[in-house]
Parts: C-alpha cells; sequence; structure tokens
C-alpha cells in the first residue's frame, strides 16, 4: 500500500496590494506590508510593474540579496563598481549586495511594459559585509524539471524532482517557477526545517491536503510543521506560481529602508559609512549611472 506523504498546509494569504515605488512605478507587495512583515529569511517580495516612464534609480543596499527574475520586457541594471546588463523575459539576476552596492534599475526604453519580481532574502550575520556578488542566467541556462506532462518547473535555486540548480545561496533557499496544466497534482518536496511561500501568479492552485485555494497576486505561507512535501493542485484551469522557501535565520532584524542589520548600531554605522563613502560605499562619491539619466 502506497502512503501518501502529508502535505503543508497554508496558514495566510495575503493579497499584493499595489502602491507606488521608485520613481512612476507601481509594485504589488506582500512580505514586506504590515500583514507579513517579514517571513524569516525574506523580507520583502514585489511584483513590478514599470512602463519606460519608470523604474528604480540610484539607490543604495547592504545587509541581504535583491533577487530580480523578469517575467515581460527588459530591465536594465548598472552599478557603482561599472557593471551593467540587461535581463529580459525569463532571465534572472540574484545581487548580493554584502558590505555596500549603489546600483540603478530602470526598464529598456523601447519597452511598452517591465514585469517581474524582485525578492529580498537577508543574510546571515557572517555574511552581511560579505564582497558585493552577482549570479545572472539567461531564461535558456535555467534547469527544468518535468515530473509528468503539463507541469513545467524552472529550478531558480534548490532542487525539484531530482533538477538542481547552479545558484550559489549563502542563505539556504529555493526558488521555482510552475506552470501547471489544468486537472494537475504535482507534489514538491521541501526540507523540514525551511519556511516558505507560493505567490501566485495567474490562475487558480489548491495548496495541501485541505485544498486551500490560491488566487493571482496571494502570497501563500506554509505551516510550520515538519512536513516533508507540498502537495499542489489544480483543477478546471491552468495555474503560474513561484514556490520559494528557505532556511530561517532567527536572527535579530534591525531594517531601515535599503539597509538591513542586526542591530541599531550597525544601521547607524551602516548610515555614516554610506554618507561618508566609506567601508563598502567608497566608490558611491560622485557616482551616477548612465541609465537613470
Amino acid at each position: 500500500m502506497t502512503v501518501t506523504p502529508t502535505s503543508r498546509s497554508i496558514t495566510n494569504s495575503v493579497l499584493s496590494k499595489e502602491q507606488a515605488e521608485g520613481a512612476g512605478a507601481r509594485v504589488r507587495r506582500s512580505i514586506g506590508r504590515p500583514e507579513l512583515r517579514n517571513h524569516d529569511p525574506f523580507l520583502m517580495l514585489d511584483e513590478f510593474n514599470v512602463d519606460k516612464n519608470g523604474g528604480f534609480p540610484d539607490h543604495p543596499h547592504r545587509g541581504f540579496e535583491t533577487v530580480t527574475y523578469m517575467l515581460e520586457g527588459q530591465f536594465q541594471h548598472e552599478d557603482f563598481a561599472g557593471h551593467k546588463g540587461t535581463i529580459g523575459p525569463g532571465d534572472l539576476q540574484w545581487m548580493t549586495a554584502g558590505r555596500g552596492i549603489v546600483h540603478s534599475e530602470m526598464p529598456v526604453k523601447s519597452q511598452t511594459r517591465a514585469h517581474g519580481l524582485q525578492l529580498w532574502i537577508n543574510l546571515p550575520r557572517e555574511h552581511k559585509m560579505c564582497e558585493p556578488q552577482y549570479q545572472e542566467l539567461l531564461d535558456g541556462q535555467i534547469p527544468r524539471a518535468n515530473p509528468e506532462e503539463g507541469v513545467v518547473v524552472k529550478v531558480i535555486a534548490g532542487e525539484s524532482h531530482g533538477v538542481k540548480s547552479q545558484v550559489y545561496t549563502r542563505t539556504p533557499t529555493m526558488y521555482l517557477d510552475f506552470k501547471v496544466a489544468k486537472n494537475k497534482t504535482v507534489i514538491q518536496t521541501i526540507p523540514k526545517t525551511y519556511t516558505g511561500f507560493i505567490y501566485m501568479l495567474k490562475g487558480t492552485a489548491f495548496i495541501g491536503d485541505k485544498e486551500f485555494e490560491g488566487k493571482a497576486h496571494h502570497t501563500l505561507t506554509f505551516s510550520e510543521d515538519g512536513a516533508e512535501t507540498v502537495k499542489i493542485t489544480t483543477k478546471d484551469e491552468d495555474a503560474h506560481f513561484v514556490f520559494i522557501a528557505g532556511e530561517p535565520l532567527k536572527e535579530p532584524i534591525v531594517q531601515h529602508g535599503p539597509f538591513v542589520m542586526n542591530t541599531t548600531e550597525d544601521i547607524y554605522k551602516t548610515f555614516v559609512d554610506y554618507q561618508y563613502n566609506q567601508n563598502g560605499f567608497e566608490r558611491a562619491k560622485n557616482w551616477r549611472s548612465s541609465i537613470a539619466g
């Protein structure tokens, strides 16, 4: 007799409400809102929609990682170290800000819309002041799992159905993009210590043994009961969603805008470093990006 493992359930469903962000940009934020302030190790999740007149001009980061995953259109990136590039539909940029980055993220002007997700992942104390690093993958470089006909999983980070990502995660993380045809059931394994969630992009999915109904633009957080699978079912329509989970750091979080440290003292030091262009922000002095002009 085959025993079906118990699935994690959904404990919270948060609608990502649209708000203004950056310069003329609109984002749907879930993690980072008062209803879901942090979901250790995750600090923020935005679904962004930016036209050619909007964007995210020059701004700093310290103490965490930003993961940008494009769905439609193209985004340009430029930082004070001379790194510059463009990512398009299905492409990924995994940026470890570490001790300091000042950068700009702007849509390609020829595009009518740039649409994607940006996730902020906290860094453990020992990595907060590491050197900045980028991991960039084009859509075709991201491996796929096909557990059955009608189910495609892009393995951005972590592992799914025997397929592993090449992305290195300082905070152990899995990031999976699921496209599931109607009338399918897929079981995704998850380490028992991980926290996690599903963010619905399109369609409807039913999660867990009790089939919690998940609809577009909702973040659905998993129970933390040690179960090592999540069951996801579709019925009369296709579904597109991301499945994100990670090892909670269980460290103090002191956040002030784009800076995330462990103590108020560290945040104060960060402001001083940024103001005086020191300890990681040396190259910020007099730097202005060319793409935000």
